[in-house]
């Protein structure tokens, strides 16, 4: 099986979780008053990265300076990744100290942290004491997620992730915010640029009016009744792709899949909020992507934080507001 968690030769795992298992199963469980810095030691990421020049040898064995730096790991000098010379590293530490403050004031408490793909992506998750219900029971926590990657090619992310607890999706709900000039549904930071931890919390401060507006749509969802045949419509543009010759291909054995755990297969897909309604459609998708698409948990996990998951369940968003909101 093919891991994207990061495990040392002794077996010790990169990932730290409090309270019950996380929906991907991984990771060694830890108390739930942890601080972010003791987080960050009992995931195993108290750890720093340097820049260090790269050299090759020409044909006569001479030494020549390239204009590319590695991107090394102090804990075993193991080269994450080549950047340029204008890669502005944040450090494991920074990343786990922009919690402090939330931490501190009570409005937050660690949960999460790990490492993927061999150190080149390190998280942090920290669950917000703000949560809503729909009727029946059903319950969204809120989350906010901190990913520092140390791979050419990849920013600094910062998003909110509610998770729906009876059955641990994650629906990753992201803020609008500006970037350069263009509309983001995410604090996104390139390493370009420096890290500047006050400017990305003046921007944190719309996260209040984004809950908001999402727990109405989540109501209203909720409160939408879907027909199967809409279900099906729904899964199939869910479901679809582009071939190399720009026709569009439904797979049917996905849209399948998706109208199954809509169809009451799903955890919690027999709540009253979700039966049947809108809402139950998002959920479908979102424990697909979390829970059954990828060969293991740190894949789905990795794919539904970072990877083409996050566009998936954007899309089901989308369609679910054309739906709710016709």
């Amino acid at each position: 099986m093919a891991h994207e968690l990061e495990i040392a030769e002794d077996g010790t795992v990169s990932m730290a979780y409090t309270g019950e298992l996380p929906w991907h199963g991984l990771g060694k469980r830890v108390p739930a008053d942890l601080s972010p810095e003791q987080m960050l030691k009992a995931a195993n990421l108290d750890w720093t990265v340097d820049r260090k020049p790269l050299f090759f040898n020409d044909e006569q064995g001479n030494r020549i300076l390239t204009s590319s730096t590695a991107l090394v790991r102090s804990s075993d000098n193991k080269v994450l990744t080549v950047v340029s010379d204008k890669w502005n590293p944040v450090q494991n530490i920074e990343a786990f100290e922009f919690f402090n403050d939330f931490v501190n004031a009570g409005e937050m408490e660690m949960h999460t942290a790990g490492s993927l793909k061999g150190g080149k992506v390190v998280w942090a998750l920290a669950k917000i004491k703000d949560s809503f219900e729909l009727f029946g029971g059903d319950k969204v926590e809120g989350y906010l997620l901190f990913s520092n990657p140390h791979e050419f090619g990849r920013s600094i992310d910062i998003r909110f992730t509610p998770i729906r607890v009876v059955c641990n999706n994650t629906l990753g709900f992201a803020m609008d915010e500006v970037e350069n000039g263009h509309n983001k549904n995410f604090i996104r930071i390139s390493h370009r640029s420096m890290f500047d931890e006050a400017k990305v919390k003046a921007q944190l401060g719309i996260a209040a009016t984004s809950w908001q507006q999402f727990m109405q749509s989540v109501e209203t969802w909720s409160l939408t009744p879907v027909s199967p045949e809409r279900a099906k419509e729904y899964f199939d543009k869910i479901s679809s792709y582009q071939n190399t010759q720009g026709d569009t291909i439904i797979s049917h054995r996905t849209s399948d899949k998706l109208m199954e755990l809509f169809n009451g297969n799903g955890k919690g897909a027999k709540l009253k909020s979700a039966n049947g309604t809108a809402w139950g459609l998002v959920n479908a998708v979102t424990e697909y992507v979390d829970h059954h698409r990828g060969r293991s948990d740190d894949v789905r996990m990795d794919r539904a934080w970072f990877g083409d998951g996050v566009a998936t369940k954007e899309l089901a968003k989308q369609l679910a507001d054309e739906i709710a909101f016709a």
